[in-house]
């Protein structure tokens, strides 16, 4: 089967590869996916014009481990980063002030330093490598920067923290800051005191000069132009819609007009205040995906987007703080977005994310995949994209199923969850079934058991008819579970 498109040498070209990774972006946000008030017409597209997967699942319940699942190709059993990990003991890493005067207290604990991501093999393969984003895989200056993992360009947070305000002092250009026009605004900054929260006035000072998103989209079209020449492949990690609340006014406006009034959020639940919260989240989405429409048409400018493949998808299910109504906007959708049901759960919402692959020519147009599938594919698949030998991982390429071969299409017998956070939570999704257990680290140990066929919601733990499978579970929890190297990410043994 004929993978690369040819230049007029006959010279095999290899496909570019844009990967496109949202931030707490619920499964049903999306058109394609059955949301009913955001619109996202040009993400839609991507699938009309493509595939779109609906069993495929996030490395983690929560961005960091899951970002390391998605580079290193490995499940939270066997990954060395599996939850978020601000390495407290540094100092005041909170104190937003502080890691202004000291870049030491940035980001997340980083990984080692030869630990084999998917930039260093795609590197390995002849192509040019850039992440513009979000990182949260190592702080500044340590051995797992974006730079030192594979990637030849890398613009935006270093620091997930950072990124809880779209207005930040800096970004990273490589290794170094790059200051910006706005002022240090700490993230939880409430309104001033006796501030009228229904006055659109009292919120001015969360908005400043340069939005973070418009000046990384300046640099992922500048990225590609400069790159049109070569093979790249580009990870755009954006931090939308994570909150807090900020989007540019005009598709504020569009939403207000289109919900009407509400109530202001007023930071209770964290994170900045916000006068139009649904509105604001929704413009939030529909912003970044006039951007993804406007990337694909700087490809087809330069004549590169047939030769491109697409893949887009979320590192976790819908957040349920800072403002945000994932129940108003049924994120999930057909899961539960709750609090407990979405972002930092295991459950379905938490984990089942939206997945489009588009390559035009090559990935059947407007098809559908149930291909269980997960984060920790990604590097066999894009090993087999590049066509490179990929390192042992606890995935499969999924390339066979984009292409419409599903007689190659290798199967997962099951995927697995452990997570150090919310209590300690172990998930296991093989066939139609989802066992589950929470609690942990408080002793629990009752496996609860669904069939997602008959009850996607969760709501029927059906354990006790079928005690083989629950056997077959423990089992596996058993076996695919390594101990971690860093203590509180360790769970008990089973």
């Amino acid at each position: 089967m004929l993978l690369f498109s040819c230049t007029q040498s006959d010279e095999p070209r290899k496909p570019n590869i844009i990967y496109i990774l949202a931030d707490d972006l619920g499964r049903a946000e999306l058109g394609c996916y059955g949301q009913e008030i955001i619109e996202t017409p040009n993400i839609d597209r991507l699938a009309s014009e493509g595939m779109r997967f609906t069993n495929h699942y996030s490395g983690q319940a929560v961005s960091g481990p899951s970002r390391c699942s998605l580079f290193t190709g490995l499940h939270s059993g066997h990954a060395y980063i599996r939850g978020n990990d601000e390495m407290t003991s540094r100092g005041d890493v909170w104190n937003h002030a502080a890691m202004l005067a000291d870049s030491s207290l940035e980001g997340q604990r980083p990984v080692p330093a030869n630990t084999i991501m998917i930039p260093r093999k795609m590197k390995e393969a002849g192509y040019k490598t850039a992440c513009i984003g979000k990182w949260g895989l190592g702080y500044p200056g340590s051995e797992s920067t974006p730079n030192k993992m594979g990637f030849d360009f890398f613009y935006g947070y270093n620091c997930q923290r950072q990124a809880h305000t779209y207005y930040p002092p800096f970004l990273y250009r490589n290794e170094c800051r790059e200051y910006l026009e706005n002022k240090l605004l700490p993230p939880h900054t409430k309104l001033d005191k006796g501030a009228d929260p229904y006055d659109e006035k009292s919120y001015e000072k969360y908005t400043q000069k340069q939005y973070a998103p418009d000046l990384m989209y300046r640099e992922i079209l500048s990225f590609v132009e400069e790159s049109k020449d070569e093979p790249f492949v580009l990870f755009w990690t954006t931090p939308v819609p994570h909150v807090p609340l900020q989007a540019p006014e005009k598709w504020v406006d569009h939403y207000r007009a289109k919900l009407g009034d509400e109530e202001p959020y007023i930071g209770d639940k964290d994170y900045f205040p916000c006068r139009y919260p649904r509105a604001t989240y929704a413009a939030m989405v529909s912003y970044w995906d006039e951007q993804i429409g406007g990337l694909v048409a700087k490809l087809k400018e330069l004549g590169i987007y047939d030769n491109t493949i697409i893949i887009f998808t979320s590192d976790n299910g819908p957040t349920f703080n800072g403002g945000t109504d994932s129940p108003y906007f049924d994120s999930a959708k057909p899961f539960k977005s709750e609090f407990g049901w979405g972002k930092a759960s295991l459950r379905e919402g938490g984990i089942r994310v939206p997945m489009i692959a588009s390559w035009p020519g090559h990935i059947p147009a407007g098809t559908t995949s149930d291909l269980l599938s997960a984060f920790w594919d990604m590097m066999p698949t894009m090993c087999d994209i590049a066509g490179i030998e990929s390192p042992a991982t606890d995935g499969i390429s999924m390339l066979p199923e984009m292409l419409g071969d599903k007689e190659n299409q290798k199967q997962h017998d099951f995927l697995y969850w452990e997570f150090p956070e919310s209590g300690g939570q172990k998930a296991l999704r093989f066939g139609d079934w989802k066992a589950f257990v929470g609690d942990v680290k408080n002793g629990n140990r009752n496996i609860e058991l669904y069939n997602l066929k008959d009850d996607p919601r969760e709501q029927n733990n059906v354990a006790a008819e079928h005690p083989d499978l629950v056997r077959k579970v423990t089992d596996i929890f058993r076996a695919e579970h390594t101990d971690a190297e860093i203590d509180n990410f360790n769970l008990p043994v089973w």
